[in-house]
This record gives C-alpha cells, structure tokens and sequence, in this order.
C-alpha cells in the first residue's frame, strides 16, 4: 500500500513539474526514457526551430544521443558509450599514459 501512495505521489509531482519544464528539460525527459525519438517528432511536438541543434546541447552536456539515419528520415536514441569513445574522452582529458597497467 506505502508503494502505491509514493509511486502515485511521484507520478503527480513528475506532471506538475513537466508543466513548468523547459523544452531542453522536456526533451531530455523524452530521451531518458528510453525510446527512439524522430526529427520529425522533435520539431513539431516541441516546436523547435532545428532538432538537432538541441540534440547537440544534450551531447555536450553529456548525453550520449546517437543519430540513425534511413530512407523513413532521421531519429535519435540514447546509448551507451563504447569502450573507445570512453577511451578517447580520457586521452583528450588525461593525455597518452606511458605505461601499462600490470595485474
């Protein structure tokens, strides 16, 4: 019974805030979810002047948005870094290490 109030509580205050959330708090909303999310979608639905301009905001805030590209138009998702692009942001930060680790 106290989980179905605290979800049920949750649920109400998530939509209060949506109604004062801005469109970037609204699409990151959208893209932690989980689904995949088309151009199309971004430009109507949140009347945005260029999607992609906002998906490139979220990427540099740290949101790993990958674009899927086919003949039905573009779309968005959110995943997961790979070992190399980890390995590349370290490299960028930390610079080359010249040694290795040993077990």
């Amino acid at each position: 019974m106290l989980q179905y109030i605290m979800n049920n509580m949750f649920k109400s205050k998530e939509k209060i805030n949506m109604a004062k959330a801005t469109k970037t708090e609204k699409v990151r909303n959208l893209f932690t979810k989980g689904n995949s999310v088309t151009w199309k979608s971004l430009r109507n639905t949140f009347d945005l002047k260029s999607p992609a301009a906002m998906v490139g905001k979220l990427r540099n805030e740290g949101m790993m948005i990958y674009e899927n590209r086919t003949s039905a138009g573009v779309s968005y998702r959110v995943g997961t870094p790979s070992k190399a692009v980890i390995a590349a942001g370290q490299t960028a930060l930390f610079g080359k290490q010249g040694y290795a680790a040993s077990a």
